[in-house]
């Protein structure tokens, strides 16, 4: 991959706006997906799906030609079974309600999962009565598929889990838990969210029924997510929300529902945002995914490195940076992870995030206040990594417990 030349591609960069390390919540972007929804909004700012005028044909046109390119992204055949959401959190939830569970039905889950895949299902126990059980994680937070076999039985109705951490990294065998769980004729939702934007994802090879994904962790806009579905899933699926675009024709006492995936996009939709997804796909296939990978691995590896042999840093999750996908979470012995963060930007201008990462019971069942959580993509390289390692060592040396005093339930390099 040739840095240089991605790292010209985003604004921000080029300003030397500072050195953003927070691509796990919100991904920058780069021109070519800037400049694609300003051509929406300069050149056929119209709505697609409805009016037959030249505009509002280009849109529906510009609709069509994204989810073929999410199709191809993917590695599947029928365009027609990606959705449009908000976000990936809209995913999991049309999912979730939709899948017409009843009480006494059972859903296996991680206990790493982030809240959008955990809080609905507690929602869905206390009003359904729905049955959760919970596959358990090894300390360090990685997958343990022998707990995942223990969990499954016949009366499993649905497995959900995240394809990768947004805490640790750790990815999960998807493959192997779609094998599982269909042998016992369960549907299977992944929370892709964190595992689209940093490594290739063949749907067809993985077999999950439905996958969601949020672009605007992949270079996309905000505002805009997928969710991916089997097309006789989804057509078993109630939507979410209802209204104009998801209906055939209605009358004072009946509704007829749409054809998938209309059913599933209420109202009108954000076109802008659908369009710069298309183009953001389009930059990543053309960077190529393998690329986007063997870099964050690259990166991931050299900001642990040079984080090593600093007694007070402790690390939340696996220490072996091959076990990561592209974030690293962290502590300092006596420190806040938000004064970690707030001093690394005034420092050196340094982004990161801290705080519990929308994976509250991760952290409440270690024990751990939070992190401080440093994530990196295409457009990072190397001296902002080695940069990073730097303001970390020397807020560690300089304002942390040396004295190691402090018990922590995360791990050490």
């Amino acid at each position: 991959m040739d840095s240089d030349s991605v790292r010209g591609d985003f604004p921000t960069v080029r300003k030397g706006s500072g050195i953003y390390l927070d691509s796990a919540c919100q991904s920058l972007r780069p021109d070519q997906v800037i400049e694609a929804m300003d051509e929406y909004y300069e050149s056929f700012p119209a709505c697609g799906g409805r009016s037959v005028h030249s505009m509002a044909s280009k849109v529906s046109v510009a609709v069509d030609e994204a989810r073929e390119s999410l199709a191809s992204f993917f590695g599947t055949k029928d365009s027609g079974c990606y959705v449009f959401t908000s976000n990936c959190t809209q995913g999991l939830n049309t999912a979730a309600y939709g899948l017409g569970l009843r009480g006494g039905d059972v859903v296996v889950t991680t206990d790493c999962e982030h809240n959008s895949n955990h809080v609905p299902w507690l929602h869905l126990q206390e009003e359904k009565g729905v049955r959760r059980r919970m596959s358990r994680s090894r300390p360090d937070g990685s997958f343990d598929i022998e707990s995942f076999k223990s969990c499954m039985d016949r009366s499993v109705k649905v497995v959900s889990v995240q394809h990768s951490s947004n805490v640790t990294g750790c990815v999960v065998p998807v493959r192997a838990v779609t094998e599982i769980a269909h042998d016992y004729g369960a549907t299977v939702i992944v929370d892709g969210a964190q595992s689209a934007p940093h490594m290739p994802v063949d749907l067809n090879k993985i077999d999950a029924d439905v996958y969601c994904v949020s672009v605007h962790k992949m270079l996309g806009p905000s505002g805009v997510g997928v969710m991916y579905g089997k097309e006789e899933v989804l057509k078993r699926m109630s939507p979410l929300c209802l209204g104009g675009g998801t209906v055939g024709l209605v009358t004072y006492g009946s509704v007829s529902l749409a054809p998938v995936p209309d059913r599933f996009e209420a109202g009108l939709q954000n076109y802008a945002g659908i369009i710069g997804t298309k183009a953001a796909l389009d930059y990543l296939s053309h960077v190529g995914m393998d690329e986007v990978e063997r870099w964050d691995s690259m990166l991931m590896e050299r900001m642990m490195k040079g984080l090593e042999d600093i007694p007070n840093l402790r690390v939340v999750g696996p220490s072996d940076p091959d076990r990561r996908l592209g974030v690293f979470s962290f502590n300092i012995d006596g420190l806040n992870a938000h004064d970690i963060a707030m001093m690394a930007d005034s420092m050196a201008g340094i982004m990161i995030r801290s705080g519990m990462h929308c994976a509250h019971p991760f952290y409440v069942s270690r024990g751990i206040d939070g992190s401080a959580r440093a994530s990196t993509y295409l457009y990072n390289d190397g001296k902002e990594i080695d940069v990073f390692a730097d303001t970390v060592r020397h807020i560690a040396e300089v304002f942390g417990d040396r004295s190691l005093s402090r018990s922590s339930l995360s791990l050490r390099i």
